[in-house]
């Protein structure tokens, strides 16, 4: 049979594990710019913050919006009339560069930076470069931007960026080395784990870990050094001397979260991880970190119910930790405990309102506790919280789940205005739009005007798929079978390998009880694409029991029925069972088709056409 609509529990799904991991990851320690633990990941605190983007965050970003920006206070720039000639080869490279230009901007603002010794219009070239992700020449106009403002933290910043990718890695040997010497003492260990990602990026590996290995030998006495190795060494892919490092590490600091943490992350099996973790917590139960990345280890594991008890221990220290309380939300959904995710949750989206945070969203916790009133028909409250879910990737979907859910509860009228005012973002989203309201229609049992939204939607997006499949089902329940044909013999040429589509047209065949070899050659072509589909291979039974093949028909259909015991895949076992004189195994199953749907026409239908009883 055809695949049948979404029912409404499942068009969201309650949590899943990649979001559970999310959460957590959440969880930082404060960052301390004195701590070295706490401040190795706020690395965009600092002057190197830069030099850690991606290549294809830095080939993408842009400098400044102005072409002269205010001069920061470590530039002496120099002393230059803005002559007209000057003048006019800013405003003429401007132009060029908005009508698409950008080399013969770059090179007359390069070309100028050189002549006038101006840190501004190296920095722009610089810009234009970017804007057009040529990184080759982003690197000159940056190594002559730092040339001409040496004290630039800025321009060292994407200097030592795009040293990275050049593989010329002796030009920041001394640049780092520097850094290192004038850091504060204090700072130093912060430093070298800033200098290891910034190292990280670099393409040659061998050379960026040797050159690593030179610039800490200074400071070997300091854990921070060798952690800057094991984490090197495990991205380089030398297992073995990551391990070696990441002890030296502990044994000079035995209570840092940082080193135990990179213990874990380089040992030699995920077996070891567990304990690794766990041992240090007997010694400083007081570590946060670490008792998020053991919670992070059962979630791999899928020891949901120990991670909630971590996250609770955390919980006790901070009440009002928003990613704490989202991750024990997310953790009671996934375990079922929709009461403690419910009250979680909404804790979670109360902390948010009342301390707004723009790193942090609500939207997954709306979604969630939407779905978690819904499903105990609480549509007021399920509708309140769709009802704050902000335009973004999710909005489309939360508005979508409040028509269904108003249709559901009778307003059908109320559903249609809130797909009538939601303000769509290309002809995909548009077609969601109308596959939903036809959905709706269809359940309100008015599939004349469903067929009606669909058939005016073809007419602007006339191979869409989607539409065009929704737009066959509705013609084949109004028993139009000339425009559902139609529509699947054209989805079948736009797609050929959607087995949705050959399913559909040699299902409708065999339920009608015509053409019987054309729908057999239908559904194996089908089949053949999706051997496992529960649907098709219902229908595979199904056209064998047409076709008087009994004993292969029930073959077929229990074989469908394993794989997704669905209500109308039931009533086709039952039919095959009972014609072939097992009434008894046929009343047994369906009186358990109408435990699971005491309202399934087909169900009905079937006992009446058969004249059976149950």
């Amino acid at each position: 049979m055809p695949s049948q609509d979404i029912p409404l529990k499942k068009t969201l799904a309650i949590v899943t594990l990649s979001t559970l991991l999310s959460a957590c990851a959440g969880v930082t320690p404060g960052n301390d710019a004195t701590n070295p633990d706490a401040a190795a990941g706020a690395v965009s605190t600092t002057p190197a913050a830069a030099a850690t983007a991606s290549p294809e965050q830095i080939t993408s970003r842009k400098l400044a919006p102005r072409v002269m920006p205010v001069k920061p206070p470590e530039e002496h720039l120099p002393s230059v009339a803005l002559s007209k000639e000057l003048l006019f080869k800013i405003l003429s490279s401007e132009i060029a560069f908005q009508r698409g230009n950008w080399q013969s901007a770059y090179v007359t603002l390069l070309g100028a930076a050189q002549q006038t010794r101006d840190p501004r219009l190296a920095r722009r070239a610089a810009e234009m470069a970017l804007s057009a992700k040529q990184a080759n020449e982003a690197l000159v106009a940056i190594r002559l931007w730092r040339e001409l403002a040496p004290d630039s933290d800025e321009a060292t910043q994407y200097y030592l960026g795009f040293i990275m990718l050049s593989n010329n890695l002796a030009e920041a040997r001394p640049i780092l080395e520097k850094r290192l010497q004038d850091a504060p003492a204090q700072a130093r260990g912060v430093m070298m784990l800033q200098i290891q990602r910034l190292l990280a990026r670099a393409q040659d590996k061998a050379g960026a870990f040797t050159l690593l290995e030179q610039l800490v030998t200074p400071y070997t006495a300091m854990s921070e050094a060798h952690l800057a190795l094991a984490q090197q060494a495990f991205g380089s892919g030398n297992s073995i001397r990551a391990q070696e490092e990441a002890k030296i590490a502990l044994n000079l600091k035995p209570d840092s979260e940082l080193a135990i943490l990179t213990s874990a992350q380089v040992a030699p099996d995920s077996k070891d991880v567990e304990p690794i973790l766990t041992d240090f917590l007997k010694k400083y139960p007081g570590s946060r970190e670490v008792r998020v990345a053991y919670a992070r280890t059962l979630i791999d594991q899928k020891k949901y119910e120990q991670a909630r008890s971590q996250f609770e221990i955390l919980l006790k220290s901070d009440k009002q930790d928003v990613t704490t309380l989202l991750a024990l939300g997310l953790l009671n959904a996934q375990i079922g405990d929709t009461r403690a995710a419910e009250r979680y949750l909404t804790s979670y989206v109360d902390q948010l309102g009342q301390h707004p945070n723009e790193a942090r969203d609500n939207t997954q916790a709306l979604l969630i506790l939407a779905q978690i009133a819904a499903d105990r028909n609480d549509t007021d409250a399920a509708l309140k919280w769709l009802a704050q879910v902000e335009p973004g990737d999710a909005y489309l979907d939360a508005q979508l789940r409040r028509a269904q859910l108003l249709s559901k509860r009778g307003d059908l009228n109320g559903a249609r205005r809130v797909l009538a005012e939601i303000e769509t973002n290309g002809e995909h989203e548009k077609a969601q739009v109308t596959q939903v309201e036809a959905q709706l229609l269809r359940e309100s049992n008015r599939p004349q005007e469903a067929f009606k939204v669909l058939e005016t939607a073809l007419k602007t997006q006339p191979e869409n798929p989607d539409l065009l499949y929704d737009y066959a089902m509705t013609a084949e329940k109004l028993n139009n079978l000339t425009a559902m044909e139609i529509a699947l013999r054209k989805l079948i040429a736009l797609a050929p390998e959607n087995q949705q589509a050959y399913n559909a047209l040699g299902y409708s065949l065999a339920e009608r009880n015509i053409r019987l070899p054309e729908a057999l050659a239908l559904i194996q072509k089908a089949l053949a694409l999706a051997p496992q589909d529960p649907f098709i291979v219902d229908s595979m039974g199904w056209v064998q029991y047409r076709m008087g093949n009994l004993n292969e028909a029930e073959s077929r259909l229990r074989n469908a029925y394993g794989l997704l015991p669905d209500p109308e895949i039931g009533v086709h076992l039952g039919e095959v069972l009972w014609v072939k004189g097992q009434k008894t195994d046929a009343q047994k199953l369906w009186r358990e088709v109408r435990q699971k749907d005491p309202q399934n026409d087909a169900l009905k239908n079937t006992l009446i056409r058969l004249g059976a009883s149950i």
